[in-house]
């Protein structure tokens, strides 16, 4: 069957394999009420619509074969993705923490579906985030303010989904959800970023200037994570995120910036850090589903083939999911479970590696 998001290689490591536990999937309507409104006047208020797909542990094997309607990265073409949950199955009783996915900029909580599935095997509530004004099916991402909007509202999404699941959390964020969960986590954005093009109106984007991290917020794990060679942070901005941290990214990314945006990240964050980076890979490194069937064909709501939105030119992108979820698993059993055994996974010798060997991969650590 074709696109599928729960793959696995027989060659994947070794925490990628299927958890033990049976699956339940159900889609969530949140409304978040009276948020700041950049489209509107100063002091502007409307509510944010936000869509969830919530991944759970269920409280017994189903009928599985999970079905996901979503669209193409052109905002036109609908396509169905497929799993192995059970659709709106009866939740296992219990506490298991909660790990929310940001999806990219534009993307939509489909686009990261690979890991929900995944983590609800092992023990984990997940939620991924349609995020109003960056989705690619909302017409509002081609208007100029729809990014000053994400700038204001992914780690304000991030935070009300969390508030409303409750729990313990960690979140998983590519690209423009890598900043919202740097934000939320304490890095706080710089007064150059303040006064530049970029910036939101009516002064809205001040309220990120000194973040403080949620309570039950207990790890990031940033993916391609947009803004440093913007300057959205500085070395003391960043500095304020205390909080364990695990990067991944793609040694080629000229979206996010490897070197001048990555590295620096890297660098300044002011808690433990792992970055994990794969070699020749692109700003698709590690987060995006596989190109489905559809994104193969050309568009003509693009001038560009939609499977560059999904694909790597160098690594298979089944391959690059398994791994990532390798290292979530590990670093978010560790910090969300208290699993400190899983600390073996994120040192050097590539422990759960067959042979101990990861040809193409870097880990290194700080902090």
């Amino acid at each position: 069957m074709t696109n599928r998001i729960d793959r696995t290689r027989p060659d994947a490591p070794e925490l990628a394999r299927r958890g033990d536990h049976p699956v339940g999937v159900r889609t969530l309507k949140l409304v978040n009420p009276a948020q700041p409104d950049v489209f509107g006047a100063p002091g502007a208020l409307a509510d944010r619509a936000l869509t969830v797909e919530y991944w759970y542990p269920a409280a017994q094997p189903g009928a599985g074969a999970a079905r996901y309607p979503t669209l193409l990265r052109d905002g036109h073409r609908s396509l169905t993705l497929h799993g192995a949950a059970t659709r709106d199955a009866p939740e296992a009783s219990g506490e298991f923490p909660l790990v929310i996915l940001s999806h990219g900029y534009p993307g939509n909580r489909m686009l990261l579906s690979h890991f929900g599935e995944f983590l609800a095997g092992h023990g984990y509530r997940v939620a991924s985030i349609d995020h109003l004004h960056s989705t690619y099916g909302d017409a509002a991402y081609l208007a100029g303010k729809a990014f000053a909007a994400t700038l204001i509202h992914r780690p304000l999404d991030v935070a009300f989904v969390a508030e409303t699941l409750g729990g313990d959390y960690a979140v998983i964020g590519y690209s423009m959800g890598g900043y919202g969960a740097l934000v939320l986590a304490g890095a706080g954005i710089s007064d150059a970023a303040l006064t530049s093009e970029m910036a939101p109106p009516h002064g809205l984007w001040e309220r990120h200037r000194a973040p403080v991290p949620l309570g039950r917020l207990k790890a990031i794990l940033p993916i391609g994570p947009w803004g440093r060679p913007r300057d959205v942070w500085d070395a003391a901005g960043l500095g304020k995120l205390r909080l364990p941290c695990l990067i991944m990214a793609g040694t080629q990314d000229h979206v996010s910036g490897y070197e001048d945006g990555i590295r620096r990240i890297f660098a300044e964050t002011g808690g433990p850090t792992w970055l994990l980076s794969f070699q020749a890979a692109g700003h698709n490194a590690a987060a995006p589903i596989p190109a489905p069937q559809e994104a193969w064909e050309p568009s003509t709501h693009l001038d560009w083939p939609p499977f560059g939105h999904y694909a790597d030119a160098v690594w298979d992108g089944v391959a690059m999911n398994n791994i990532a979820q390798h290292f979530a698993r590990a670093f978010l059993d560790w910090h969300l479970k208290g699993m400190v055994e899983k600390v073996a996974y994120l040192q050097p010798g590539w422990t759960g590696f067959e042979d101990g060997l990861a040809p193409g991969l870097t880990l290194e650590a700080r902090g």
